[in-house]
Protein backbone atom coordinates (compact mmCIF):
# COMPACT_ATOMS: atom_id res chain seq x y z
CA UNK A 1 0.00 0.00 0.00
CA UNK A 2 2.70 2.90 1.17
CA UNK A 3 4.57 1.94 -2.72
CA UNK A 4 0.97 2.77 -4.13
CA UNK A 5 0.97 6.14 -2.34
CA UNK A 6 4.10 6.70 -3.33
CA UNK A 7 3.27 6.55 -7.42
CA UNK A 8 -0.03 8.19 -7.21
CA UNK A 9 2.21 11.64 -5.01
CA UNK A 10 4.74 11.11 -7.96
CA UNK A 11 2.52 11.18 -10.90
CA UNK A 12 1.00 13.63 -9.14
CA UNK A 13 3.65 16.17 -9.03
CA UNK A 14 4.69 15.54 -12.98
CA UNK A 15 1.64 16.47 -13.44
CA UNK A 16 1.50 19.32 -12.01
CA UNK A 17 5.14 20.19 -13.63
CA UNK A 18 4.24 19.77 -17.24
CA UNK A 19 3.12 22.70 -19.22
CA UNK A 20 0.72 22.58 -22.02
CA UNK A 21 1.63 21.90 -25.02
CA UNK A 22 2.86 25.38 -26.83
CA UNK A 23 0.51 26.43 -29.37
CA UNK A 24 1.64 26.91 -33.08
CA UNK A 25 -0.18 27.88 -36.11
CA UNK A 26 -2.17 25.22 -37.70
CA UNK A 27 -2.99 26.37 -41.17
CA UNK A 28 -4.09 24.61 -44.27
CA UNK A 29 -3.16 25.27 -47.53
CA UNK A 30 -5.51 24.40 -50.87
CA UNK A 31 -5.48 25.52 -54.90
CA UNK A 32 -8.43 26.63 -56.90
CA UNK A 33 -9.40 28.21 -59.80
CA UNK A 34 -12.89 29.97 -60.66
CA UNK A 35 -14.52 30.39 -63.83
CA UNK A 36 -15.01 34.18 -64.80
CA UNK A 37 -16.59 35.45 -67.89
CA UNK A 38 -13.86 37.10 -68.96
CA UNK A 39 -10.98 34.81 -67.64
CA UNK A 40 -10.09 32.44 -64.47
CA UNK A 41 -8.77 33.06 -61.52
CA UNK A 42 -5.75 30.29 -59.97
CA UNK A 43 -5.87 31.22 -56.57
CA UNK A 44 -4.41 29.66 -53.25
CA UNK A 45 -6.30 29.65 -50.08
CA UNK A 46 -4.58 29.58 -46.59
CA UNK A 47 -6.88 28.50 -43.61
CA UNK A 48 -6.45 28.11 -40.16
CA UNK A 49 -4.79 29.84 -36.87
CA UNK A 50 -1.87 32.06 -36.06
CA UNK A 51 -0.62 32.22 -32.91
CA UNK A 52 -0.71 35.72 -31.26
CA UNK A 53 2.46 36.33 -29.28
CA UNK A 54 3.40 39.40 -26.66
CA UNK A 55 6.76 40.54 -25.70
CA UNK A 56 7.55 39.97 -21.66
CA UNK A 57 9.14 41.57 -19.35
CA UNK A 58 10.08 39.94 -15.83
CA UNK A 59 11.74 42.61 -13.58
CA UNK A 60 12.52 44.49 -16.37
CA UNK A 61 14.51 41.65 -18.20
CA UNK A 62 13.23 40.47 -21.64
CA UNK A 63 11.45 36.91 -21.27
CA UNK A 64 10.46 35.87 -23.88
CA UNK A 65 7.23 35.85 -26.39
CA UNK A 66 4.56 34.64 -24.33
CA UNK A 67 1.11 32.99 -26.40
CA UNK A 68 -1.79 35.19 -26.08
CA UNK A 69 -4.79 33.69 -28.52
CA UNK A 70 -5.07 31.83 -31.33
CA UNK A 71 -6.47 34.20 -34.58
CA UNK A 72 -8.78 32.02 -37.13
CA UNK A 73 -7.98 33.44 -40.76
CA UNK A 74 -9.03 32.77 -43.88
CA UNK A 75 -6.91 34.05 -47.14
CA UNK A 76 -6.88 33.98 -51.10
CA UNK A 77 -3.63 35.32 -52.96
CA UNK A 78 -4.05 35.32 -56.62
CA UNK A 79 -1.50 32.88 -58.01
CA UNK A 80 1.36 34.28 -60.26
CA UNK A 81 0.76 37.65 -59.53
CA UNK A 82 3.28 40.77 -58.54
CA UNK A 83 2.93 41.40 -55.46
CA UNK A 84 4.64 44.59 -55.61
CA UNK A 85 1.24 45.50 -57.46
CA UNK A 86 -1.22 43.38 -56.22
CA UNK A 87 -3.54 44.77 -53.40
CA UNK A 88 -4.58 42.91 -50.38
CA UNK A 89 -7.81 43.84 -48.24
CA UNK A 90 -7.96 42.64 -44.81
CA UNK A 91 -11.88 42.39 -43.86
CA UNK A 92 -13.91 41.87 -40.95
CA UNK A 93 -17.39 42.37 -39.13
CA UNK A 94 -18.60 43.65 -36.55
CA UNK A 95 -20.64 42.92 -33.55
CA UNK A 96 -18.45 43.19 -31.61
CA UNK A 97 -18.41 39.69 -31.26
CA UNK A 98 -19.03 38.58 -35.44
CA UNK A 99 -17.06 36.66 -36.95
CA UNK A 100 -15.89 37.46 -41.06
CA UNK A 101 -18.42 34.82 -42.13
CA UNK A 102 -20.68 38.03 -43.70
CA UNK A 103 -18.11 39.26 -46.21
CA UNK A 104 -16.42 35.90 -46.56
CA UNK A 105 -19.57 34.23 -47.87
CA UNK A 106 -21.64 37.31 -48.15
CA UNK A 107 -19.98 39.51 -50.91
CA UNK A 108 -15.76 39.39 -50.92
CA UNK A 109 -15.14 35.61 -51.29
CA UNK A 110 -14.77 33.93 -54.31
CA UNK A 111 -17.37 31.56 -53.25
CA UNK A 112 -20.46 32.88 -51.73
CA UNK A 113 -23.71 31.50 -49.75
CA UNK A 114 -26.90 31.32 -51.71
CA UNK A 115 -28.75 32.39 -48.74
CA UNK A 116 -32.12 33.87 -50.81
CA UNK A 117 -34.12 37.40 -49.58
CA UNK A 118 -37.05 38.65 -48.34
CA UNK A 119 -39.27 37.62 -51.62
CA UNK A 120 -37.65 33.94 -51.82
CA UNK A 121 -35.79 32.78 -48.68
CA UNK A 122 -33.66 29.98 -49.57
CA UNK A 123 -34.92 26.57 -47.50
CA UNK A 124 -32.38 24.31 -45.99
CA UNK A 125 -30.58 22.33 -46.31
CA UNK A 126 -28.56 25.68 -48.25
CA UNK A 127 -25.87 25.34 -50.68
CA UNK A 128 -22.75 27.58 -52.22
CA UNK A 129 -22.36 28.97 -55.06
CA UNK A 130 -18.82 30.57 -57.05
CA UNK A 131 -18.89 33.98 -56.73
CA UNK A 132 -18.41 35.56 -60.27
CA UNK A 133 -18.20 39.30 -58.57
CA UNK A 134 -15.49 38.11 -56.25
CA UNK A 135 -13.27 41.09 -55.23
CA UNK A 136 -10.37 38.73 -55.54
CA UNK A 137 -10.70 39.11 -59.01
CA UNK A 138 -8.76 42.95 -58.25
CA UNK A 139 -7.37 42.25 -54.60
CA UNK A 140 -6.02 39.38 -52.25
CA UNK A 141 -8.12 38.87 -49.78
CA UNK A 142 -7.79 38.28 -46.02
CA UNK A 143 -10.65 37.07 -43.99
CA UNK A 144 -9.98 37.57 -39.86
CA UNK A 145 -12.22 36.69 -36.85
CA UNK A 146 -11.47 38.48 -33.37
CA UNK A 147 -10.85 36.49 -30.36
CA UNK A 148 -13.44 34.36 -29.65
CA UNK A 149 -15.53 34.69 -32.72
CA UNK A 150 -15.05 31.95 -35.56
CA UNK A 151 -12.30 29.47 -34.14
CA UNK A 152 -10.83 32.44 -32.37
CA UNK A 153 -9.66 31.47 -28.82
CA UNK A 154 -7.14 33.01 -26.47
CA UNK A 155 -5.11 30.10 -24.97
CA UNK A 156 -4.74 27.90 -22.51
CA UNK A 157 -4.01 29.99 -19.12
CA UNK A 158 -5.14 33.46 -20.50
CA UNK A 159 -8.56 35.31 -20.40
CA UNK A 160 -11.03 35.75 -23.15
CA UNK A 161 -12.23 38.42 -21.84
CA UNK A 162 -8.90 40.68 -22.21
CA UNK A 163 -10.04 40.80 -25.52
CA UNK A 164 -13.23 41.67 -25.03
CA UNK A 165 -12.80 45.46 -25.69
CA UNK A 166 -11.79 48.50 -27.35
CA UNK A 167 -8.12 48.78 -27.26
CA UNK A 168 -7.20 44.95 -27.19
CA UNK A 169 -9.24 44.38 -29.79
CA UNK A 170 -7.28 46.99 -32.08
CA UNK A 171 -3.94 46.03 -31.12
CA UNK A 172 -4.88 42.21 -31.75
CA UNK A 173 -6.44 42.62 -34.96
CA UNK A 174 -3.65 45.17 -35.96
CA UNK A 175 -1.14 42.68 -35.32
CA UNK A 176 -2.89 40.02 -37.55
CA UNK A 177 -2.81 42.56 -40.06
CA UNK A 178 1.05 43.06 -39.53
CA UNK A 179 2.16 39.26 -39.33
CA UNK A 180 0.28 38.36 -42.59
CA UNK A 181 1.73 41.78 -43.96
CA UNK A 182 5.47 40.77 -43.24
CA UNK A 183 4.96 36.88 -43.74
CA UNK A 184 4.01 37.11 -47.16
CA UNK A 185 6.35 39.63 -47.76
CA UNK A 186 3.50 42.39 -48.66
CA UNK A 187 4.67 45.67 -47.29
CA UNK A 188 4.94 47.00 -50.63
CA UNK A 189 1.56 45.87 -51.65
CA UNK A 190 -1.53 48.48 -51.81
CA UNK A 191 -3.05 47.73 -48.82
CA UNK A 192 -7.15 48.02 -47.64
CA UNK A 193 -8.81 47.76 -44.71
CA UNK A 194 -12.74 46.63 -44.94
CA UNK A 195 -15.12 46.52 -41.83
CA UNK A 196 -19.02 46.43 -41.41
CA UNK A 197 -20.98 47.94 -38.68
CA UNK A 198 -18.53 47.85 -35.46
CA UNK A 199 -16.10 46.64 -37.80
CA UNK A 200 -15.88 50.24 -39.33
CA UNK A 201 -14.97 51.27 -35.66
CA UNK A 202 -12.45 48.76 -35.48
CA UNK A 203 -11.16 49.93 -39.18
CA UNK A 204 -11.18 53.78 -38.24
CA UNK A 205 -9.24 53.24 -35.29
CA UNK A 206 -6.77 50.55 -37.01
CA UNK A 207 -6.02 53.20 -39.59
CA UNK A 208 -4.29 55.19 -37.36
CA UNK A 209 -3.10 52.26 -35.01
CA UNK A 210 -1.02 50.73 -38.18
CA UNK A 211 0.65 54.11 -39.04
CA UNK A 212 1.38 54.72 -35.55
CA UNK A 213 2.29 51.75 -33.99
CA UNK A 214 4.09 50.13 -36.96
CA UNK A 215 4.29 52.69 -39.88
CA UNK A 216 2.00 50.51 -42.15
CA UNK A 217 0.13 53.36 -44.07
CA UNK A 218 -3.36 52.14 -45.70
CA UNK A 219 -4.45 52.66 -49.20
CA UNK A 220 -7.91 52.63 -48.63
CA UNK A 221 -10.45 52.16 -45.89
CA UNK A 222 -13.81 50.33 -47.17
CA UNK A 223 -16.48 51.36 -44.59
CA UNK A 224 -19.92 49.30 -45.14
CA UNK A 225 -22.86 49.93 -42.78
CA UNK A 226 -20.65 53.11 -40.93
CA UNK A 227 -21.01 53.67 -37.52
CA UNK A 228 -17.85 55.44 -36.57
CA UNK A 229 -19.61 57.83 -33.17
CA UNK A 230 -21.96 55.54 -31.19
CA UNK A 231 -23.73 58.53 -30.01
CA UNK A 232 -25.56 58.62 -33.25
CA UNK A 233 -27.18 55.21 -32.76
CA UNK A 234 -27.57 54.61 -28.58
CA UNK A 235 -30.79 55.44 -27.35
CA UNK A 236 -30.82 56.87 -24.22
CA UNK A 237 -32.05 60.13 -21.80
CA UNK A 238 -30.37 63.17 -22.70
CA UNK A 239 -29.21 62.39 -26.11
CA UNK A 240 -31.87 63.69 -28.45
CA UNK A 241 -29.53 62.90 -31.56
CA UNK A 242 -30.20 59.51 -32.44
CA UNK A 243 -34.37 60.55 -32.83
CA UNK A 244 -33.74 62.90 -35.73
CA UNK A 245 -30.93 60.49 -37.13
CA UNK A 246 -33.18 57.60 -37.36
CA UNK A 247 -36.41 59.02 -39.13
CA UNK A 248 -35.06 59.00 -42.81
CA UNK A 249 -34.37 55.51 -41.89
CA UNK A 250 -37.44 54.92 -40.28
CA UNK A 251 -39.36 56.78 -43.58
CA UNK A 252 -37.61 53.97 -45.75
CA UNK A 253 -38.94 51.76 -44.64
CA UNK A 254 -42.13 52.45 -43.84
CA UNK A 255 -42.13 53.38 -47.37
CA UNK A 256 -41.14 49.69 -48.50
CA UNK A 257 -43.94 48.88 -46.54
CA UNK A 258 -46.87 50.93 -48.57
CA UNK A 259 -46.93 53.79 -46.01
CA UNK A 260 -46.21 56.09 -48.52
CA UNK A 261 -48.47 55.48 -51.32
CA UNK A 262 -46.85 55.89 -54.85
CA UNK A 263 -44.74 58.37 -53.65
CA UNK A 264 -40.76 57.48 -54.70
CA UNK A 265 -38.28 56.24 -52.44
CA UNK A 266 -36.56 59.72 -53.38
CA UNK A 267 -38.87 62.32 -52.52
CA UNK A 268 -39.89 60.63 -49.16
CA UNK A 269 -35.99 60.39 -48.20
CA UNK A 270 -35.16 64.25 -49.42
CA UNK A 271 -38.48 65.18 -46.79
CA UNK A 272 -37.23 63.16 -44.27
CA UNK A 273 -33.80 64.12 -44.29
CA UNK A 274 -35.09 67.71 -44.26
CA UNK A 275 -37.20 67.36 -41.57
CA UNK A 276 -34.34 65.39 -39.38
CA UNK A 277 -31.73 68.41 -39.90
CA UNK A 278 -34.00 70.97 -39.00
CA UNK A 279 -37.20 70.69 -37.31
CA UNK A 280 -36.80 68.12 -35.36
CA UNK A 281 -34.02 68.77 -33.28
CA UNK A 282 -35.20 72.21 -33.11
CA UNK A 283 -38.49 70.87 -31.81
CA UNK A 284 -36.74 68.32 -29.50
CA UNK A 285 -34.48 71.27 -27.85
CA UNK A 286 -37.25 73.43 -26.85
CA UNK A 287 -39.13 70.82 -24.82
CA UNK A 288 -41.89 72.47 -22.64
CA UNK A 289 -41.24 75.84 -24.29
CA UNK A 290 -42.80 74.60 -27.34
CA UNK A 291 -46.04 75.50 -28.18
CA UNK A 292 -49.17 73.12 -28.51
CA UNK A 293 -50.01 74.40 -32.67
CA UNK A 294 -46.21 73.78 -32.89
CA UNK A 295 -45.93 70.65 -31.25
CA UNK A 296 -49.19 68.95 -32.94
CA UNK A 297 -47.16 70.52 -36.37
CA UNK A 298 -44.27 67.91 -35.30
CA UNK A 299 -46.38 65.04 -34.23
CA UNK A 300 -48.38 65.30 -37.62
CA UNK A 301 -45.44 65.33 -39.64
CA UNK A 302 -43.47 62.91 -37.86
CA UNK A 303 -46.07 59.98 -38.03
CA UNK A 304 -46.74 60.66 -41.63
CA UNK A 305 -42.96 60.29 -42.42
CA UNK A 306 -43.02 57.76 -40.15
CA UNK A 307 -45.81 56.02 -40.92
CA UNK A 308 -46.97 55.46 -37.26
CA UNK A 309 -49.86 57.15 -35.52
CA UNK A 310 -50.23 60.72 -34.53
CA UNK A 311 -51.35 59.31 -30.78
CA UNK A 312 -48.40 57.19 -30.93
CA UNK A 313 -45.88 59.48 -31.91
CA UNK A 314 -47.56 62.20 -29.05
CA UNK A 315 -47.75 59.40 -26.53
CA UNK A 316 -43.78 59.13 -26.80
CA UNK A 317 -42.84 62.33 -27.15
CA UNK A 318 -41.51 63.17 -30.32
CA UNK A 319 -38.61 60.26 -29.35
CA UNK A 320 -39.14 57.26 -31.47
CA UNK A 321 -37.25 54.78 -30.07
CA UNK A 322 -35.71 52.21 -33.08
CA UNK A 323 -36.94 48.87 -31.56
CA UNK A 324 -40.11 50.10 -30.45
CA UNK A 325 -40.45 51.61 -34.44
CA UNK A 326 -39.84 48.28 -35.60
CA UNK A 327 -41.90 46.55 -33.22
CA UNK A 328 -44.67 49.27 -33.75
CA UNK A 329 -44.96 49.89 -38.16
CA UNK A 330 -47.10 46.74 -38.48
CA UNK A 331 -48.31 45.88 -35.23
CA UNK A 332 -52.21 45.95 -36.62
CA UNK A 333 -51.03 43.33 -38.95
CA UNK A 334 -49.49 40.95 -36.54
CA UNK A 335 -45.88 41.69 -37.76
CA UNK A 336 -42.94 43.03 -36.49
CA UNK A 337 -39.97 44.84 -39.17
CA UNK A 338 -36.25 43.62 -39.29
CA UNK A 339 -33.95 45.78 -37.81
CA UNK A 340 -30.82 44.44 -39.60
CA UNK A 341 -33.17 45.19 -42.73
CA UNK A 342 -35.94 46.60 -42.21
CA UNK A 343 -37.83 44.76 -45.60
CA UNK A 344 -38.07 41.42 -43.79
CA UNK A 345 -40.73 40.87 -41.58
CA UNK A 346 -41.94 38.15 -38.81
CA UNK A 347 -44.99 37.43 -37.00
CA UNK A 348 -45.24 39.01 -33.22
CA UNK A 349 -46.51 35.90 -30.84
CA UNK A 350 -47.70 39.03 -28.62
CA UNK A 351 -49.40 41.50 -30.12
CA UNK A 352 -48.57 43.62 -26.74
CA UNK A 353 -45.30 43.35 -26.89
CA UNK A 354 -43.29 46.89 -26.67
CA UNK A 355 -39.77 45.29 -28.37
CA UNK A 356 -39.95 42.40 -30.87
CA UNK A 357 -39.00 38.74 -29.57
CA UNK A 358 -37.02 38.46 -32.91
CA UNK A 359 -34.85 40.08 -35.77
CA UNK A 360 -36.54 38.23 -38.74
CA UNK A 361 -33.41 39.47 -40.74
CA UNK A 362 -30.76 37.62 -38.57
CA UNK A 363 -32.79 34.59 -37.93
CA UNK A 364 -34.08 34.27 -41.98
CA UNK A 365 -30.35 33.72 -43.15
CA UNK A 366 -28.15 32.90 -40.47
CA UNK A 367 -29.12 28.98 -41.11
CA UNK A 368 -27.66 29.29 -44.54
CA UNK A 369 -24.49 31.18 -43.77
CA UNK A 370 -23.99 29.05 -40.68
CA UNK A 371 -24.48 25.64 -42.92
CA UNK A 372 -22.34 26.86 -45.85
CA UNK A 373 -19.54 27.88 -44.02
CA UNK A 374 -19.65 25.03 -41.86
CA UNK A 375 -19.34 22.82 -45.02
CA UNK A 376 -17.25 25.18 -47.32
CA UNK A 377 -14.06 25.17 -44.33
CA UNK A 378 -14.19 21.40 -44.12
CA UNK A 379 -14.87 19.96 -47.33
CA UNK A 380 -13.12 22.77 -49.50
CA UNK A 381 -10.55 24.52 -47.92
CA UNK A 382 -9.67 21.54 -45.76
CA UNK A 383 -9.51 22.73 -42.26
CA UNK A 384 -11.11 20.74 -39.47
CA UNK A 385 -11.47 21.85 -35.87
CA UNK A 386 -13.92 20.73 -33.31
CA UNK A 387 -14.84 24.28 -31.98
CA UNK A 388 -18.05 25.51 -32.51
CA UNK A 389 -17.29 28.26 -35.16
CA UNK A 390 -18.67 31.47 -33.42
CA UNK A 391 -20.75 33.11 -35.80
CA UNK A 392 -22.10 35.68 -33.57
CA UNK A 393 -20.98 35.53 -30.04
CA UNK A 394 -23.85 37.61 -28.00
CA UNK A 395 -21.48 36.63 -24.57
CA UNK A 396 -18.65 38.80 -26.52
CA UNK A 397 -21.38 41.58 -27.19
CA UNK A 398 -22.80 41.98 -23.78
CA UNK A 399 -19.39 42.04 -21.79
CA UNK A 400 -17.56 44.06 -24.61
CA UNK A 401 -15.53 47.05 -22.74
CA UNK A 402 -15.43 50.97 -23.58
CA UNK A 403 -13.39 51.59 -20.42
CA UNK A 404 -11.59 53.62 -22.93
CA UNK A 405 -14.24 56.14 -23.39
CA UNK A 406 -14.95 57.18 -20.12
CA UNK A 407 -16.06 60.47 -19.38
CA UNK A 408 -16.00 61.20 -23.22
CA UNK A 409 -18.36 59.56 -26.23
CA UNK A 410 -17.19 56.08 -28.12
CA UNK A 411 -16.39 57.55 -31.21
CA UNK A 412 -13.62 56.97 -33.60
CA UNK A 413 -14.06 60.31 -35.78
CA UNK A 414 -10.86 61.86 -34.14
CA UNK A 415 -9.04 58.58 -35.25
CA UNK A 416 -9.66 58.52 -39.04
CA UNK A 417 -9.27 62.58 -39.18
CA UNK A 418 -5.44 61.75 -37.61
CA UNK A 419 -5.25 58.79 -39.86
CA UNK A 420 -6.71 61.07 -43.03
CA UNK A 421 -4.38 63.62 -42.51
CA UNK A 422 -1.45 61.89 -41.56
CA UNK A 423 -1.91 60.22 -44.65
CA UNK A 424 -3.33 62.58 -47.64
CA UNK A 425 -3.35 59.82 -49.87
CA UNK A 426 -6.02 57.67 -47.59
CA UNK A 427 -8.84 57.02 -49.42
CA UNK A 428 -12.33 56.06 -47.73
CA UNK A 429 -15.31 53.99 -49.22
CA UNK A 430 -19.00 53.98 -47.40
CA UNK A 431 -21.26 51.86 -48.10
CA UNK A 432 -25.21 53.03 -46.96
CA UNK A 433 -28.19 50.71 -46.88
CA UNK A 434 -31.20 52.67 -46.68
CA UNK A 435 -33.18 50.02 -44.79
CA UNK A 436 -30.47 49.86 -42.53
CA UNK A 437 -32.11 50.04 -38.60
CA UNK A 438 -29.05 48.97 -37.27
CA UNK A 439 -26.64 51.74 -38.80
CA UNK A 440 -28.84 54.40 -40.45
CA UNK A 441 -27.47 56.17 -43.40
CA UNK A 442 -27.95 59.55 -42.53
CA UNK A 443 -26.70 59.10 -38.88
CA UNK A 444 -23.48 58.02 -40.61
CA UNK A 445 -23.60 60.77 -43.01
CA UNK A 446 -23.59 63.11 -40.07
CA UNK A 447 -20.51 61.64 -38.90
CA UNK A 448 -18.61 61.84 -41.83
CA UNK A 449 -19.45 65.38 -41.66
CA UNK A 450 -17.79 65.58 -39.04
CA UNK A 451 -13.96 64.55 -39.77
CA UNK A 452 -11.55 67.05 -39.09
CA UNK A 453 -9.99 66.90 -42.24
CA UNK A 454 -9.30 69.77 -44.96
CA UNK A 455 -11.54 70.48 -47.67
CA UNK A 456 -9.20 69.02 -50.25
CA UNK A 457 -9.40 65.72 -48.52
CA UNK A 458 -12.78 65.44 -48.33
CA UNK A 459 -12.78 63.93 -52.04
CA UNK A 460 -10.89 61.37 -50.82
CA UNK A 461 -14.16 60.40 -49.10
CA UNK A 462 -16.68 58.13 -51.60
CA UNK A 463 -20.34 57.21 -50.73
CA UNK A 464 -22.46 54.22 -52.44
CA UNK A 465 -26.17 53.88 -51.74
CA UNK A 466 -27.90 50.45 -51.69
CA UNK A 467 -32.33 49.84 -51.68
CA UNK A 468 -31.19 47.38 -49.35
CA UNK A 469 -30.60 47.12 -45.49
CA UNK A 470 -27.36 46.07 -42.81
CA UNK A 471 -25.69 43.55 -44.86
CA UNK A 472 -27.10 45.17 -48.35
CA UNK A 473 -25.69 42.10 -50.02
CA UNK A 474 -28.37 40.13 -49.18
CA UNK A 475 -30.53 42.34 -51.79
CA UNK A 476 -29.01 40.44 -55.12
CA UNK A 477 -29.12 43.26 -57.47
CA UNK A 478 -27.13 45.57 -54.19
CA UNK A 479 -24.90 42.43 -54.13
CA UNK A 480 -23.92 42.82 -57.80
CA UNK A 481 -23.78 46.80 -57.81
CA UNK A 482 -21.94 46.87 -54.26
CA UNK A 483 -19.42 44.77 -55.57
CA UNK A 484 -18.69 46.83 -58.76
CA UNK A 485 -18.58 49.74 -56.50
CA UNK A 486 -16.14 48.16 -54.10
CA UNK A 487 -13.41 46.57 -57.58
CA UNK A 488 -13.68 50.18 -59.20
CA UNK A 489 -12.95 51.89 -55.66
CA UNK A 490 -9.73 49.25 -55.31
CA UNK A 491 -8.56 49.65 -58.59
CA UNK A 492 -8.91 53.61 -58.63
CA UNK A 493 -6.63 53.57 -55.26
CA UNK A 494 -4.28 50.96 -55.50
CA UNK A 495 -2.09 54.06 -57.01
CA UNK A 496 -0.34 51.10 -59.18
Amino acid sequence: MPDKISEDSQASSDAKDSKPAEPRDDVVTTHHTLSLPERELAYTASTGRIVLRKEVLKDGAFDGHKPKAEVFLTSYTLDGADPGSRPVTFAFNGGPGSSSIWLHLGLFGPRRVVSGDVDSPEPPPYRLADNAETLLAHSDLVFIDPVSTGYSRAVEGEKPKDYHGFTPDVEAVGEVIRLWTSRNERWLSPKFVAGESYGTVRAAALASHLQQRHGLYLNGLLLISSVLDMGTVMFHEGNDLPYSLYVPTYAAIAHYHGKHGDRPLDEVLAEAEEFASRDLPWALSRGARLSADERADVVSRLARLTGLSESYVDRVDLRIEHVRFFTELLREKGLTTGRMDGRFTTWEPDGGRERMSDDASVSRIIGAYSAAFNHYVRSELGYANDLPYEILSLDVNREWSYSDFEGRPISVVDDLSAAMRANPHLKVHVAFGYYDGATPHYAAEHVIAQLRVPEELRANIDTAYYPAGHMMYVHEPSRVQQSRDLAEFIVNSSNR
